[in-house]
C-alpha cells in the first residue's frame, strides 16, 4: 500500500508539470500569435479587378524580365546566380511558378510595393531602397493584368520539392535534401546574402524537428508574428504551396516520422503487459517474504 501512495504522489506531481507547470512556461516563452492568415486580408491587392492575360504578357515582359527570368517561356536569366546576389543582394525569383504559389493579392501588392507587402519595411530605410522597384504609379487595371499573365503561364502541378526550391532556397539552403551533389544549398552566394539579410539565413533540413508544425506555418506566413524585426520577409504563399513546403521540410528531416509513430502504440502496449508481468512478480516475492 505504501508503494501505491508514492506511486499517486510521483504521478500527481507529474501531471501538475506536464499540465500546468510546462503549458504556462511555454506560453511565457512562445506566446500566443494569430492563426496564419492565407486571405492576406491587410494587402493593398486587386480589390476584385479581373485582369487581361495578353495585356499582362506586354506589361511583364517589358518590365521584369530585365532581372527576372521566366524560362517557360522563353525568357533565360541574364546573369548568372552570384551576379545577381551581387547587383541585387539576392538572387531574383524565376517568374514561371509565381502565378501558382503566390496568393494573388498578395502578388498584386508586392509587385506596387515589395517592401510593405512583405512587412520588410524596417530594413530599408535612411536612404535603403528595397532592390526591387515598386510598380505602385501603375494603374490597379495593370497590375492585375501582370498577375492574371502570371497566374496564366504557372504550372498546374508542382511536386513539394519544386514549390520549395522557388519559394525558399534563394535564401535557405536544406544540404539533407542532396548531400552527395549539393544541388539543395542556397542560391544567393553566403557573402552577399548575408549582407543584405544582415546574417546568414539557417539551413533548414532540420527545422522540422527544432520547430512544431504549427510554428512553421505561423512564421512562414507572417515572420513579424514570432519575431519582430526580423529580416526575413513574407513571402505570400498560398496554404497550398505552404502546405508543400513543410511537407518537403518534413520529407528530408523526419523521414522516419510515420515509422516512429507507428511504433509509439505497440511499445505502449509493451510497457504495459510489461508492468502487470512486474507488478505480479512483485507480490509473488513479497508474498514469499511475509
Amino acid at each position: 500500500m505504501k508503494e501505491l501512495k508514492i506511486l499517486a504522489v510521483v504521478v500527481v506531481l507529474t501531471l501538475i508539470t506536464y499540465w500546468g507547470v510546462e503549458p504556462f512556461a511555454h506560453s511565457q516563452m512562445h506566446p500566443h500569435v494569430d492563426a496564419p492568415d492565407y486571405t492576406f486580408k491587410d494587402v493593398d491587392g486587386l480589390k476584385g479587378t479581373q485582369g487581361n492575360v495578353e495585356n499582362g504578357a506586354t506589361l511583364v515582359q517589358a518590365n521584369c524580365t530585365a532581372c527576372h527570368s521566366i524560362e517557360s517561356q522563353g525568357f533565360p536569366q541574364i546573369m548568372d546566380d552570384a551576379s545577381s546576389a551581387a547587383a541585387y543582394g539576392v538572387v531574383p525569383p524565376d517568374l514561371g511558378s509565381a502565378g501558382k504559389i503566390y496568393n494573388a493579392d498578395y502578388l498584386a501588392a508586392f509587385i506596387k510595393d515589395p517592401a510593405a507587402a512583405s512587412k520588410v519595411g524596417h530594413k530599408f530605410e535612411d536612404g535603403r531602397v528595397h532592390p526591387m522597384p515598386g510598380y505602385g504609379w501603375m494603374e490597379a487595371q495593370e497590375i492585375a493584368d501582370m498577375v492574371a499573365y502570371l497566374q496564366s503561364i504557372a504550372p498546374e502541378t508542382m511536386s513539394n520539392k519544386e514549390v520549395f526550391t522557388d519559394a525558399c532556397q534563394r535564401c535557405h539552403g536544406i544540404k539533407y535534401g542532396d548531400m552527395q551533389n549539393g544541388t539543395m544549398a542556397a542560391f544567393t552566394p553566403v557573402e552577399n546574402i548575408k549582407s543584405y539579410m544582415g546574417k546568414i539565413p539557417p539551413d533548414l533540413s532540420q527545422y522540422i524537428r527544432s520547430r512544431s508544425t504549427s510554428y512553421l506555418h505561423e512564421f512562414i506566413n507572417d515572420p513579424q508574428k514570432h519575431l519582430e524585426g526580423t529580416a526575413m520577409p513574407r513571402v505570400g504563399l498560398t496554404q497550398e504551396a505552404e502546405n508543400q513546403v513543410v511537407t518537403y521540410m518534413q520529407e528530408v528531416g523526419d523521414s522516419k516520422k510515420p515509422e516512429r509513430e507507428a511504433l509509439g502504440p505497440k511499445f505502449l502496449i509493451y510497457l504495459v503487459i510489461f508492468a502487470i508481468f512486474a507488478w505480479l512478480w512483485k507480490s509473488k516475492q513479497w508474498r514469499d517474504m511475509h
